[in-house]
């Protein structure tokens, strides 16, 4: 259909660079809020051994759920502790009770509301419908500029996942309190409030405690999904184990996250009807575990850390002390690490994240002149949008320039002759792929950006194609990492294969899936292996596997990165 496109996509960035502005300072709050609750939870769940939080567990579980399920928790905790992930189970579930508070206390009001407004059902119910249908993934995008980086866009983007549940559960709930008891309590003279705190919400209760249950387990389940914007815990290490396709540390970080639902979910399942009610009644018992676990919040915000009067405006207080990063499985990562150990940066925190939210933290400080630090490559877009520079790096931490390298799988030049001949012959510089990455940086289509490179470069093209035989419609699949520079490099030399008569299919995964997919044959080829440093090992481990033809792009470098507003030259100068 020829009709022009509509513009929604601009018009939803205009939007929500309008609430960015208009509500920063809210947002400010927020965050301070947000970051205050998760701090005051992680402290709590941190005092003392972990005999200690096991134990409170165990014991909250044995009565809630029976002595079996104690038995089992206190051997599943034990596990996960002797796993090494006592610390990101804590960190996960202060998350996961962070939003689950702010759940409730959202979601139960306006379940209410719903419950009580015949209009305010008509609007609720189908922004459920869209909340709960739109990918989580999307929530993080307006997160990440609302809050910035961290753990508070992933509680952000927890609670607009998992706050249907709760308010469809409570609104259901009261609607379904049969009327004749309404009548009642009308004929008695109940005021509306009498009525909702008596009546209406003791007979919903189980309906809304299974709402609220819900909402937990679809909370705990964005863990991993939060773990892209830089919040710690659990999600971190599903995620960097994927990364780095470490299946032992995937299933051990996983089975900690089943443990941690399995308890929550039998915990909330029998809040209302514990097992042992006939031997110590739930209004003492659950008095008991609750005056412990306050004690503990309220201990724990005592013995926070006051923040220093002094402002001594070194580059680190401006900071936070936070090197915002990106994928954890990036070999830039690693020598970030590396950097921040030969510089001494030991009260420094290497945030990790993705590609994505690193510029979208990087675009909001630049928009605002406040300082920021964050790793850095060339070519990437963000050097022609902002005017940034590298941190001088005299023990070299990150090593010398790197190449872009064109990696195949073994067979390829006798399966698709023409296409392997194409890909050996590819070769660019860093101001070509920068093209394309400003095309795409500024809404523009990948597809369309590479079209419009590759019909403005015909002699560049045709040194790449020259003597290359035509394809008859072989399937080539071409595999790339989610980075700017990938996402350019690979949809340039797909278009070019696919008018050289091949049927071309790109396929968007993690460096360490890019390597193995190569190395295993379910790819044919990718342009996007960093060498000698940032990919070195995967290419280590797959190297007898894979075909190397050599760079095509030359000349790349790695290090920490600044605007040039801030007033500081080296990474020395960070301990300052």
């Amino acid at each position: 259909m020829n009709i022009t496109r509509i513009p929604l996509g601009t018009w939803v960035d205009k939007i929500v660079d309008w609430i960015t502005i208009t509500f920063a300072g809210l947002f400010s709050f927020l965050t301070r809020l947000i970051e205050g609750i998760l701090n005051i939870l992680v402290d709590a769940l941190s005092i003392g051994p972990p005999l200690v939080l096991i134990i409170f567990l165990t014991l909250l579980v044995a009565y809630t759920s029976k002595w079996k399920l104690g038995l089992f928790t206190v051997l599943a905790l034990l596990l996960i502790d002797n796993l090494g992930y006592w610390e990101a189970s804590v960190q996960t579930l202060a998350l996961v009770l962070s939003s689950a508070i702010l759940t409730i206390a959202i979601g139960i009001p306006i379940g209410i509301w719903a419950a009580q407004s015949p209009t305010a059902r008509k609007i609720i119910i189908p922004t459920l419908d869209f909340m709960q249908t739109m990918p989580a993934f999307v929530y993080l995008i307006p997160a990440i500029l609302f809050f910035g980086i961290g753990v508070v866009p992933g509680i952000f983007a927890s609670i607009i996942f998992a706050v249907a549940p709760t308010i469809r559960l409570t609104n259901l709930g009261i609607q379904e309190v049969p009327k004749e008891l309404i009548e009642a309590s009308d004929a008695f003279g109940s005021t509306n409030n009498q009525k909702l705190l008596k009546v209406q919400l003791p007979l919903a209760a189980p309906t809304i405690f299974a709402g609220i249950n819900q909402s937990i387990m679809l909370a705990l389940s964005m863990v991993v999904i939060a773990s892209l914007v830089g919040a710690p815990g659990l999600g971190a290490e599903v995620y960097r184990a994927v990364a780095q396709i470490k299946v032992g540390q995937g299933f051990e970080a996983g089975l900690s996250i089943v443990i941690i639902a399995v308890i929550l979910d039998r915990i909330t399942q029998n809040l209302r009807n514990p097992a042992y009610t006939n031997f110590l009644s739930k209004r003492i018992a659950f008095s008991v575990f609750g005056v412990l676990f306050l004690g503990a919040c309220i201990f724990a915000s005592l013995q926070g850390e006051n923040p220093s009067e002094e402002n001594s405006g070194s580059v680190g207080s401006l900071t936070d002390y936070e090197i915002i990063g990106i994928d954890p499985g990036a070999g830039i990562m690693k020598s970030t690490k590396k950097a921040m150990e030969d510089y001494n940066l030991d009260d420094w925190t290497l945030v990790e994240g993705s590609s994505a939210a690193m510029t979208a933290e990087l675009k909001k400080a630049y928009g605002n002149k406040e300082p920021i630090i964050v790793t850095g490559w060339t070519p990437h877009w963000m050097f022609q949008s902002f005017d940034l520079k590298y941190l001088e790096d005299p023990k070299n931490s990150y090593g010398k320039d790197e190449d872009i390298h064109t990696i195949t799988r073994k067979g390829l030049e006798k399966d698709a002759k023409g296409a392997h001949t194409v890909l050996d012959q590819f070769f660019w510089k860093s101001s070509d792929m920068e093209e394309v990455m400003a095309d795409t940086a500024t809404g523009m289509e990948p597809e369309e950006a590479a079209e419009k490179w590759i019909a403005a470069h015909p002699k560049q093209v045709a040194e790449w194609t020259n003597g290359a035989q035509k394809g008859n419609g072989e399937s080539i699949s071409l595999v790339y990492v989610a980075w700017e520079s990938e996402i350019a490099s690979t949809h340039v030399i797909g278009k070019v294969l696919e008018q050289q008569g091949f049927k071309v299919t790109l396929q968007q995964v993690e460096i360490g899936p890019m390597f193995a997919g190569i190395a295993n044959g379910s790819a044919d080829a990718m342009v996007a292996a960093w060498l000698p440093t940032t990919s070195a090992e995967y290419y280590e481990e797959y190297k007898e596997d894979i075909v190397d033809l050599g760079p095509n792009l030359k000349g790349t470098k790695l290090g920490l990165v600044v605007p040039t507003y801030m007033d500081i030259d080296s990474i020395e100068e960070l301990n300052d």
